[in-house]
């Protein structure tokens, strides 16, 4: 009998998953898109999408930056149940040239604000009403060449600040004063470091958030520790000094209380650096290929299987999960989606049935969703 409709469309996206990559048959997930699983109809210059329930309603939706180094429409895609993005809402009244959108709680009132980074124009911070209905409230930072925006309560004030990268340029500190107006409170790393993505946790258990830095250029990258009043000056080189790097992410991987972090890096293999509790390395762990084109890094369980894995989106080639099978050295790489200029990536239960999706923004091409499924049939059994 001929497939039709909805299961042909669903059976169409599944056979394309499974030809991606010879290594997809042999594992327990797969990840599937259609012609109907994609944010909008344009090829914009996208380069970051961010998953969260802005509207209140039970659903995730998702926010997608737009512009890069052209100005562009930022939009809000509203999930209508069961990963159905059918209603579309620009965001703000202007088109910049964003690199970088994230979803927090900038204002304490209990919804998703979204903060904007724009590449040599301003940030801007829009509050939402309660019901993903968004102003602009106020812009912040100078004007940079912005490449990513990390939210974290930096200050442990109890309100969510702004940690910007800026490639070739000082990166910066802007801390909330509660009501999300941001000023600015100190700069991190060299002034001409080419730092493209930061993240931040507590890596030598001192209780102070320290920063690892995803350098490109071939700078070193650096974990910089933290200390009272924002002081990052203390540095631990990692990895070969001569990487080039776009993407970090920080996580636990192999439970043993220490944090740990793995790094996406650009025409060499991706690393996984198990943290020491110093803020050193005991191991560095090499996944992916040896010409790696890693432009976004997520981390999350994929196959609820209680042990983190790690989502990469991908220049030229395609993204890739890696499911990690315990032992943090062993990775199963599932790819997905056709080779593309995947800027950013955000993972998230879409439709709502228990297992993370991914939301890809790519620079002229379509931004789609890809949906989280067993793989069938396990050929290798």
């Amino acid at each position: 009998m001929q497939a039709t409709g909805r299961h042909a469309r669903w059976l169409m996206a599944t056979t394309v998953a499974i030809l991606v990559g010879q290594s997809v048959v042999a594992q327990d997930r797969i990840f599937v898109t259609s012609e109907r699983m994609t944010l909008g109809t344009e090829s914009l210059r996208s380069a970051s999408a961010r998953i969260g329930d802005i509207d209140a309603d039970g659903d995730l939706d998702i926010v997608v930056a737009n512009g890069r180094h052209w100005p562009q429409r930022n939009y809000l895609f509203i999930n209508q149940g069961n990963a159905k993005y059918s209603v579309v809402r620009p965001l703000g009244s202007d088109m910049r040239t964003t690199y970088a959108c994230e979803l927090a709680d900038f204002d304490g009132d209990g919804d998703l604000d979204i903060a904007v980074g724009n590449d040599m124009a301003r940030g801007q911070i829009f509050l939402n009403d309660g019901a993903g209905n968004y102003a602009e409230h106020t812009e912040f930072g100078d004007v940079s060449s912005l490449r990513s925006l990390t939210v974290v309560d930096l200050d442990r004030d109890g309100d969510v600040d702004i940690i910007t990268t800026c490639r070739g340029r000082p990166n910066r500190i802007y801390v909330n004063d509660g009501n999300a107006n941001f000023q600015l409170a100190s700069s991190f790393g060299r002034d001409n470091d080419s730092t493209i993505d930061v993240a931040a946790g507590d890596v030598n258990h001192d209780g102070y958030l320290d920063l690892v830095l995803a350098n490109r250029d071939r700078q070193p990258n650096e974990v910089l520790l933290g200390a009272a009043n924002l002081d990052f000056s203390k540095r631990v080189p990692f990895g070969s000094g001569n990487d080039q790097s776009r993407a970090v992410a920080i996580a636990d991987f192999n439970a043993d209380g220490k944090l740990d972090w793995v790094i996406g890096n650009i025409g060499q293999v991706n690393q996984l650096y198990l943290g020491d509790g110093a803020g050193g390395v005991s191991q560095s762990i090499p996944f992916g290929s040896s010409d790696s084109q890693t432009y976004a890094i997520a981390v999350a369980d994929m196959n609820n299987d209680g042990v983190l894995d790690i989502i990469a989106g991908n220049l030229n080639q395609p993204c890739s999960v890696f499911l990690r099978r315990g032992d943090p050295t062993d990775f199963d790489e599932v790819p997905f989606g056709q080779p593309s200029a995947t800027y950013g990536l955000s993972v998230g239960d879409l439709d709502g049935d228990g297992y993370a999706d991914i939301a890809v923004a790519n620079s002229d091409a379509m931004n789609r969703i890809f949906l989280n499924r067993p793989a069938k049939p396990r050929l290798n059994p």
